[in-house]
C-alpha cells in the first residue's frame, strides 16, 4: 500500500506523519491535504514557505480564540501551529540563508508549543533536568484529577523530530491513560542543537540516567513504574540506555535499531561503502561532495540529517555514526522491552527482528502490517492501532510490577 502526496520521498513521509498526528489534535486533515496539494511538485524552499504560512494562520486563529477565553480552541490551535512550524523546518536547509530561517521559525515553533502546554488541563510543568554542566529542557505533563505518585513515560524523541511530534506520538496517549509524560530535548535534539549547539552522543545512558534521577526525586512520580519509550532513532538510544540504566520498569523501541549507520549506507550503496572502507578519506569526501553539488535536494536532506552530529567531513560523519551500534552491550539489557516491527520500514528494515533475537531478557515484538494501514516507519497513519497495542502491553507490564 503506497500513499503518494509528494514527489520527494522525505516530504511524502512527513505529510503522512502530520496526517497521523490529527488523531491527537496535532493537525487538521483538511489543512494538511490542502497544503500538501499546493506543494506536491515544489522544492524544499516552496515546502518551507507553504508550511510556515499555514503555521502562521493556525497561530493567528489560536490567538483569537485565546483572546476570547476559548481555551480548548486555543490549545488545539497552538498545537497545530507548532506541528506545522516543525514540519516546515525539515526543509530549512533548502532555503537561502538557512540559519537565518531557522532562527526565525524555531522560536515560533517552541512558543506555540509552550502556549499549548499552558492551555492543557492541568498545565504542563516546564522543567530543567541537571545534565553535566548544563540542563536538559523539558515538560512534565500530568493527567487531570489524579493524586499521588503515578507511572511515568519518559518520551525519547528521534533524530530530528519536533517536540510536538513527541507529544502526539507518545505523550498524549500516555496522559490519556493516567500516566505522567516527560518530554525533553537531549543533546543533538531541537533546542539543545539549535540554541546551544550540543550534538548527539552514542552513550545515551549518560542522558537517560540524569532524567531518571530527576524523576525519582519527585513525589508525584512512582519510581518503581518508569517507562522509557523512544521514536525512530531512539530505537537505538532506548536499548543502549537500558544496558546501563536498570531503574526502568518497561521500555518501548519504535522501531528496533541495531546499527544506526545502516540507514545511511542503504542510500549510499556498496561502491561508496567500499571506498569508505578503503580509508581514503580525501577521495570519499570528494565523491560525496560532488554528488551533493549535483543534487540540491539531496544536499539539503544530507545537511539536515548531518546537523545533529556536528561533523562536516562525510568520511568522519560516517565514522561517528558507526559508533551507534547496540550489539556490543545488548547482553546487559534486562528490562522488558517491546519492539515494534512495521511492515515497509525503510530506514532500518529487519533491525527490529535482529534486536529482538539478540535480547537476552523479557521481550515482545509487535508487527504492524500494511493490511491494517499501520505500516511504515513509526506507523505514521496507524496511530490508534499503535497506541492500543503498545499501551495495553505497558499497562499489563506495570500492573505486574505494581502487584509484585
Amino acid at each position: 500500500m503506497v500513499y503518494r502526496f509528494h514527489k520527494n520521498d522525505q516530504f511524502n513521509y512527513e505529510i503522512m506523519t502530520v496526517l497521523g498526528s490529527a488523531w491527537q489534535h496535532g493537525a487538521d486533515v483538511g489543512e494538511v491535504l490542502t497544503t500538501a496539494l499546493a506543494t506536491a511538485e515544489g522544492d524544499g524552499a516552496a515546502w518551507f514557505s507553504s508550511w510556515t504560512e499555514l503555521a502562521h494562520r493556525a497561530r493567528e486563529q489560536a490567538e483569537r480564540s485565546a483572546a476570547r477565553g476559548c481555551t480548548v480552541s486555543a490549545r488545539d490551535g497552538y498545537l497545530r501551529a507548532a506541528t506545522y512550524f516543525g514540519t516546515a523546518l525539515v526543509a530549512v536547509d533548502a532555503c537561502t540563508d538557512p540559519e537565518a530561517r531557522l532562527r526565525e521559525v524555531f522560536p515560533e515553533h517552541r512558543e506555540c508549543f509552550e502556549r499549548f502546554t499552558q492551555a492543557c488541563d492541568p498545565p504542563a510543568e516546564r522543567v530543567e533536568i541537571a545534565y553535566e554542566d548544563t540542563f536538559l529542557p523539558g515538560y512534565l505533563f500530568r493527567p487531570p484529577r489524579h493524586d499521588g505518585p503515578l507511572p511515568t513515560v519518559i518520551v525519547n524523541n528521534g533524530s530530528d523530530g519536533p517536540i510536538s511530534a513527541a507529544w502526539t506520538f507518545l505523550g498524549a496517549p500516555a496522559v490519556a491513560r493516567g500516566y505522567n509524560a516527560l518530554l525533553f530535548d537531549g543533546p543533538g535534539q531541537q533546542s539543545m542543537l539549535f540554541e546551544r549547539g550540543l550534538t548527539f552522543r552514542p552513550d545515551w545512558e549518560n542522558v537517560i540516567s540524569p532524567v531518571v534521577d530527576f524523576l525519582t526525586a519527585r513525589p508525584d512520580v512512582d519510581a518503581g513504574r518508569l517507562v522509557l519509550a523512544g521514536i525512530s532513532q531512539a530505537g537505538y538510544w532506548v536499548p543502549r540506555a537500558l544496558a546501563f540504566e536498570h531503574r526502568i520498569a518497561a521500555a518501548v523501541a519504535d522501531p528496533g535499531v541495531v546499527d544506526v549507520a545502516e540507514s545511511w549506507w542503504r542510500n549510499l550503496g556498496p561502491d561508496l561503502r567500499r571506498l569508505w572502507d578503503s580509508g581514503d578519506r580525501e577521495a570519499f569526501d570528494r565523491v560525496i561532495s560532488e554528488g551533493l553539488r549535483a543534487d540540491p535536494a539531496l544536499a539539503a536532506t544530507w545537511r539536515w540529517r548531518a546537523k545533529p552530529y556536528g561533523i562536516d567531513s562525510p568520511y568522519d560523519l560516517l565514522a561517528e555514526v558507526g559508533r551507534y551500534n547496540v550489539l556490543p552491550v545488548v547482553q546487559r539489557i534486562t528490562t522488558p522491552l517491546l519492539i515494534t516491527d512495521p511492515e515497509g520500514e525503510h530506514f532500518w528494515p529487519g533491525a527490529s527482528q535482529r534486536l529482538y533475537d539478540a535480547l537476552p531478557g523479557p521481550k515482545e515484538l509487535i508487527r504492524f502490517p500494511a493490511s491494517e494501514g499501520s505500516h511504515l516507519h513509526c506507523e505514521p497513519m496507524g496511530r490508534a492501532v499503535f497506541e492500543q497495542r503498545v499501551f495495553d502491553w505497558l499497562d499489563e507490564r506495570l500492573a505486574q510490577r505494581e502487584h509484585g
